[in-house]
């Protein structure tokens, strides 16, 4: 099969590979489409993989062509979905049914081979049917929208909370158009881009509610924005230094901070800082991943309903369709930043 294997720091190549088989207790999936993760691009370009070689790519769906034994075979042609984590359903928190913080778990696109392939063996455990009105590029973009929603529900919003969300890559976006579906009357979002304006306006943000921070500091902004109270809520989805400084600036008394970015360096907090935390009683709240229970209550199927009912359309942030041959570019327009983008999709229907 075709496959995008990464042999190691910068050596990133598409190859013929050895097409995986459907082994007891797993599915071979067709993929019909993936999507690239902002994730992909250090481990391709500057930290490499927990082991080489390895197919990258967390974010797909696609099509059951094979099923290892034990398994029925009504599951093949069925369209699916993937929950890329693989958790070891032994540890205390698998026995609490919250895997996302699994001890010892594996993942498909980073630990194990995953999805910017043409085909992929996926555990039966870590895959979920998909409606007929589900798309296949919404379906690609699960995960990403679940993340979002596990960040939202951690957050135990209120209806009159006033909400900020700092970093409009997918997450950030994604985040945004749940929150606007959710009925928050008061979303403020952050931005570095043009591009990133008119991506927030097309899926609803009003041009007043985006500051620029080239130009603007946004707790400065957020403040007077709220009359000098601040944010309820701060989500970052960044996960730089500045932005933990700002959103514990523009929070109110007993305000929340969602840490959902991945952190890009270390952290630090000048003692200022650390006594505002303290005598305004804030709460910083980590987020990880998403929840994924077979339940209908669990983050992805409450993703899936919204999907069906057509209430979110996350292909509005779909700036590039690529085919398999020319999905490379995709990595190398994040890579370099070389045009603007929002999600770049690898199709492969």
């Amino acid at each position: 099969m075709k496959a995008y294997v990464l042999h190691g720091i910068g050596d990133y190549v598409c190859e013929e590979a050895k097409k995986p088989c459907a082994e007891a207790g797993t599915a071979l999936v067709h993929v019909k489409a993936a999507g690239i993760c902002g994730s992909d691009i250090p481990r391709v370009y500057r930290t490499g993989a927990y082991h080489h070689p390895l197919i990258p790519g967390h974010e797909f769906a696609g099509e059951v062509v094979e099923v290892g034994e034990g398994m029925s075979s009504a599951l093949i042609g069925k369209r699916v979905g993937v929950f890329p984590l693989i958790p070891c359903l032994k540890c205390p928190q698998c026995q609490k049914k919250q895997y996302e913080m699994c001890d010892s778990y594996n993942y498909l696109g980073s630990r194990t081979n995953g999805g910017f392939a043409e085909y992929v063996q996926v555990p039966e455990w870590n895959l979920i049917e998909l409606p007929d009105l589900v798309t296949m590029e919404q379906a690609a973009m699960l995960e990403p929208m679940a993340v979002a929603v596990h960040a939202i529900r951690r957050a135990r919003l209120s209806g009159a909370d006033r909400i900020a969300v700092c970093g409009l890559g997918t997450i950030g976006l994604c985040m945004a158009m749940f929150l606007l579906d959710g009925g928050c009357r008061e979303l403020y979002v952050a931005g570095n881009k043009d591009f990133q304006k008119e991506m927030a306006q097309t899926i609803g943000i009003k041009a007043e509610n985006f500051c620029d921070i080239r130009c603007e500091d946004f707790s400065g902004w957020l403040l007077d924005k709220t009359e000098g109270l601040g944010v309820e809520v701060f989500f970052d989805c960044v996960g730089k230094n500045d932005v933990l400084e700002q959103g514990i600036k523009s929070l109110r008394a007993e305000g929340k901070m969602m840490l959902v970015g991945n952190p890009a360096s270390d952290a630090a907090l000048e003692k200022n800082l650390y006594w505002k935390i303290l005598r305004r009683q804030l709460r910083l709240i980590g987020t990880w991943n998403s929840s994924f229970t077979h339940e209908e209550s669990d983050d992805w199927h409450y993703v899936l309903k919204r999907l069906g009912e057509g209430k979110v359309k996350p292909e509005k942030i779909i700036t590039h369709r690529m085919s398999f041959d020319t999905f490379m570019e995709g990595f190398e327009i994040m890579h370099t930043k070389s045009g603007d983008y929002g999600k770049i999709m690898l199709c492969n229907e």
